[in-house]
């Protein structure tokens, strides 16, 4: 009797930044490995076109779900972000089951893989006797924060930041408290317990995937590695996995506008699908990429002055972002410099042979995205785990520049010049061009036919087709 084809289900946590991973991972899988995908999605009610256009454009062999929206309005106003990725997850509960023992008596299940916040449904995995599998879209570093916080729960009693010394994460560089992610900086919030309670569960997946690779992160990782923890799950490293460009915007007018520029000369800015900048530092930025006198393609959004994640959730700016800019900004640097609202093809942007850096705030996708075309950055965390990853770009492996904040967290228009002119013209800036081209080619090498990150998803692979024959 033939085996049936194995399906596997992939559950994001809300926001695009979460699902765009796990639809690489899923291309991956079903590209190489022949594997039939349903991605379970949750909602709030927000809309979701960008994510159905996305989700459509997908493989015939990748199918997609959304679970009905959950009911948010017994939450105070001003619940962190984490806190809603957390309760949407939570709450899509019931409907997740209903959709999974629909496909458990269709399909040849093998295996359920959730990101950071989705291990709530571990329950349910067990109960349809499935694999539960966390694939780790962000970096080695915070995933052994992520095994570590327990422990360091246990023993440190005052606030992360107010600890006198650097947190040592097992095989990282040391990183101050008020550097670590956003839910933890305060302890007695809803977000922290909820990640706490995430990161307890880990020790419960089969096996933990993660979207890097040993010459980006080699301590991390070596780290990770290390099964001397007898609770502690097979680790496989498997990236970069990103989203290479396909056709999606070839016909838009900044790839036009990039075909006019010189080979490596523009600097691309933007700040992913849910960052924002208060009124005062879009200003800022505005006169600093004016002052620096350099090229740049600029994809600006309303500024937000209560929140930096404000288009977690939405993406689209809600009013029209030129609106907020300097008087008379755009008249000045026309010819110099593009400015598009809201999105971007960037995969496009950044493959183009014009763009020469990257102005980002540091999402673990845009900076793979960065690796794989080898383009140094400027690193501007904004939220989530961002400014962590600034502080490895900067100080660890040395890819990135990072502009200085004044003591009220502004960053001037004069810094900004200094360090775009650095990372296009400077000294500084060819030491971490050539970092990154040496990156570039070791990410090539990890994905290729031997490389370590295809041998790592092989073997995963390997267990999960093992479930066919059982």
């Amino acid at each position: 009797m033939a085996t049936q084809t194995p399906h596997i289900i992939i559950h994001p946590s809300p926001g695009m930044g979460h699902l765009i991973p796990l639809i690489e991972f899923s291309k991956r899988l079903v590209h190489h490995h022949s594997f039939t995908i349903t991605i379970v999605i949750p909602t709030d009610g927000s809309s979701m076109t960008l994510q159905k256009s996305t989700l459509d454009s997908l493989p015939t062999s990748i199918d997609y779900v959304f679970l009905p929206p959950v009911d948010f309005t017994d939450l105070p106003e001003g619940t962190k972000m984490e806190t809603l990725v957390c309760l949407t997850m939570l709450r899509s509960l019931p409907s997740f089951k209903n959709t999974m023992a629909s496909l458990v008596s269709t399909k040849k299940l093998v295996a359920l893989v959730v990101d950071l916040f989705g291990t709530d449904v571990f329950d349910v995995a067990k109960e349809f006797n499935v694999s539960p599998y966390i694939y780790f879209p962000s970096t080695a570093m915070l995933l052994s924060l992520f095994l570590y916080l327990p422990e360091l729960d246990r023993t440190v009693s005052c606030e992360y930041r107010d600890l006198p010394e650097p947190v040592r994460i097992p095989g990282c560089i040391p990183v101050n408290g008020k550097d670590l992610l956003d839910p933890v900086q305060d302890r007695k919030n809803e977000a922290y317990k909820l990640v706490l309670q995430h990161a307890k569960r880990y020790r419960l997946a089969d096996g933990i995937i993660v979207n890097s690779f040993m010459d980006m992160e080699r301590g991390a990782i070596k780290a990770l590695l290390d099964r001397t923890e007898p609770d502690k799950p097979p680790v496989y490293p498997v990236g970069p996995l990103v989203n290479m460009g396909d056709g999606s915007g070839s016909d838009s007018d900044c790839l036009k506008w990039l075909d006019d520029q010189p080979n490596g000369s523009v600097l691309f800015v933007s700040f992913g699908s849910g960052g924002t900048l208060s009124s005062n530092q879009l200003n800022e930025l505005a006169w600093g990429l004016e002052l620096s006198e350099q090229r740049f393609l600029w994809v600006v959004r309303s500024p937000n002055d209560k929140a930096a994640n404000a288009n977690y959730f939405t993406v689209q700016s809600q009013n029209n972002p030129f609106d907020f800019l300097p008087k008379g900004f755009l008249e000045r640097t026309k010819g110099r410099g593009l400015v598009v609202p809201s999105w971007a093809p960037q995969a496009r942007v950044l493959s183009h042979r014009s763009t020469g850096g990257f102005l980002t705030h540091c999402g673990w996708n845009s900076t793979l995205e960065s690796v794989v075309k080898g383009l140094p950055l400027i690193a501007w965390p904004l939220y989530a785990e961002q400014k962590m990853n600034a502080v490895m770009l900067t100080e660890d492996i040395n890819v990135a520049l990072r502009p200085k904040p004044d003591e009220n967290g502004l960053i001037s228009g004069d810094e900004i010049a200094k360090t775009v002119k650095g990372l296009m013209k400077g000294e500084e800036g060819k030491i971490v061009r050539r970092r990154m081209k040496d990156l570039k080619e070791a990410s090539a090498m990890v994905l290729s036919e031997n490389g370590c990150s295809t041998i790592a998803l092989s073997k995963v692979v390997t267990k999960w087709i093992e479930k066919t024959r059982i």
